[in-house]
């Protein structure tokens, strides 16, 4: 298995890209900023960030080479004397996308590394980073008598707001993109994906484990209700079927998986009109077998939820089988479920 690593840092600047409509301004650097001091803060910034195996590549129609940012990119790993002002002409582009009210302006750092690791290949890379929320943060100033506090604020360096790494590898085919964005979950916050960078999925195990894990929860959380009569509980027991297959599979085949988590004919029909819809709508090209990635069932693991809510009284567990645990309503109204167990642990 190859590991991922980024290279050292050579090259840094920064430049301020507000937002268009609100009359922040765009300021530029025009020369590189020195990192000695903050090399250490950007790769634990970038570590703590990024996901490696979740990769983009750049795309536009008819064709990548018409996009901006891409031919940035691929301009400063072709002459990286070219930094400062390709580094500015991005920097153009994503204060010409910031035009949405919600759009914070801040600050936009783009870096230059070597001795970058991607598949078992050493290659330069080039990082995006844009700094939307602010720390308050406590500067300690020495004095004669002693010390003295002084407020400041700063750009944090716990977790990316917005991001991207691109590695200067598959070029042709739009290189290999890592992307970050942990702000601005609405509407407005397309403007970093796929208005600025224009970067979509590579269909590779961990897109496509993804992707298929959230068809499946989608379908029982939202559909299901629609063609059948189903509680809380049968619910959480699909949900935990699917999840147990990829957890219990290493290839996924979407037949098997039909038969193993719906079982019933007219379920498993209506599963494959959901599925086929869904792609349609969403733009997505899944296969129906591929392997799968244990970092992307990790992932969607954290969502599944196998919880079932009673009022604000009780939180029930279910991680087995759903033929022990029984609903029911009683004469005089109250509802009630009757859980059936061997042994109290």
């Amino acid at each position: 298995m190859h590991t991922t690593s980024i290279g050292k840092m050579d090259k840094l600047i920064v430049h301020f890209v507000g937002n268009k409509n609100n009359g922040d301004g765009l300021r530029f650097s025009s020369v590189a900023t020195d990192f000695e001091t903050v090399e250490e803060s950007f790769l634990f910034l970038m570590n703590n960030s990024f996901n490696f195996e979740e990769l983009y590549s750049f795309h536009f129609l008819p064709t990548v080479a018409l996009n901006p940012v891409y031919q940035f990119v691929k301009s400063i790993f072709e002459d990286p004397t070219s930094f400062v002002e390709q580094t500015q002409n991005a920097a153009r582009i994503l204060f010409d996308k910031s035009n949405h009210p919600k759009i914070k302006g801040g600050e936009l750092q783009v870096a230059y590394f070597k001795g970058c690791a991607i598949n078992g290949d050493i290659v330069d890379g080039i990082g995006f980073f844009k700094s939307e929320n602010k720390e308050n943060f406590l500067k300690v100033l020495t004095t004669k008598q002693g010390f003295d506090l002084e407020n400041e604020i700063g750009i944090a360096v716990k977790k990316l707001d917005k991001g991207c790494f691109i590695f200067n590898t598959n070029e042709e085919e739009g290189y290999l993109v890592a992307v970050v964005d942990n702000t601005n979950r609405g509407e407005e916050a397309q403007y970093w994906k796929d208005e600025f960078l224009g970067v979509q999925p590579i269909a590779n195990e961990f897109h496509q484990t993804n992707q298929f894990l959230g068809i499946a929860k989608t379908f029982v959380t939202q559909q299901l209700d629609e063609e059948f009569e189903s509680n809380k509980a049968d619910k959480i027991d699909l949900l935990n079927r699917s999840m147990g297959y990829f957890k219990s599979h290493e290839q996924f085949d979407k037949k098997e998986f039909e038969k193993e988590v719906f079982q019933d004919p007219d379920l498993v029909k209506s599963f494959r009109k959901f599925d086929k819809q869904y792609r349609a709508e969403n733009e997505l090209e899944l296969s129906d077998q591929f392997e799968i990635s244990t970092k992307a069932v990790k992932k969607q693991a954290r969502v599944f939820k196998s919880v079932l809510k009673l009022d604000k009284n009780f939180h029930v567990y279910i991680h087995g089988d759903k033929n022990l645990i029984e609903q029911g309503v009683e004469t005089d109204g109250r509802k009630f479920y009757k859980l059936y167990f061997e042994e109290e642990l």
